[in-house]
């Protein structure tokens, strides 16, 4: 029990902390609304998993003794941080600032199609944000002790570190509903879609500066 709770703290700290995922969602709940939003959770939540397996099942290891491939497992996610960026950043010149109804008619046709477009960005920029994989490669495993008899219980602490993100990003994308349906700006979700995307950018040129 003390294990757990003192992982608990440790994912939070690292769930909380100023990084892509929470500029993803600020950026995803001001434009594109709520279930976008979800779907970016959803995404986080289930690429989570995929770095505790890794760690797990020895991966990390193997990609922390390699300087080649972890400096090409940081290029790519600083690549795909920047594509985020700059897309963010050219969608918001090229959308109009339309009515609620166009707003709502548009969100219709196309709502399938961006809630998996949503969840594979969350999934994406979880898969390849680099705190979240230094925190796997390194400070995961002084939890764990791995055998054959750990798995379960080192899943069950990939699992609290899941639910931490699910409820965190949660309540942050509720809140930021709640700011924008009061606000009386049309114009604040591209400024919003502009800084967050700048914001990516930023990242994206710290994981590139950063050496192993």
């Amino acid at each position: 029990m003390q294990e757990i709770i003192t992982f608990s703290i440790v994912a939070l700290l690292l769930v909380i902390s100023p990084g892509p995922n929470g500029v993803l969602i600020v950026k995803t709940a001001s434009v594109q609304g709520r279930a976008a939003s979800f779907a970016n959770v959803l995404g986080l939540f289930t690429a989570t998993f995929f770095h505790g397996a890794f760690s797990i099942l020895g991966l990390s290891a193997i990609l922390l003794q390699s300087a080649e491939l972890f400096f090409v497992i940081k290029l790519l996610g600083a690549l795909y941080l920047f594509y985020i960026g700059a897309k963010a950043i050219y969608q918001s010149f090229l959308t109009p600032v339309i009515d609620q109804a166009d707003a709502q008619h548009t969100a219709n046709n196309k709502r399938a199609k961006s809630l998996l477009g949503s969840f594979i960005e969350g999934f994406l920029t979880q898969l390849l944000n680099p705190k979240v994989s230094m925190f796997y490669l390194a400070a995961f495993p002084q939890f764990v002790q791995f055998g054959s008899s750990s798995y379960l219980g080192a899943f069950v602490l990939v699992a609290i570190h899941a639910v931490i993100i699910a409820f965190w990003f949660i309540g942050m994308t509720l809140m930021i509903d709640k700011l924008k349906a009061r606000s009386k700006h049309s114009s604040a979700g591209r400024w919003v879609q502009r800084i967050s995307g700048s914001v990516m950018i930023y990242f994206s040129s710290l994981l590139i500066g950063h050496k192993a």
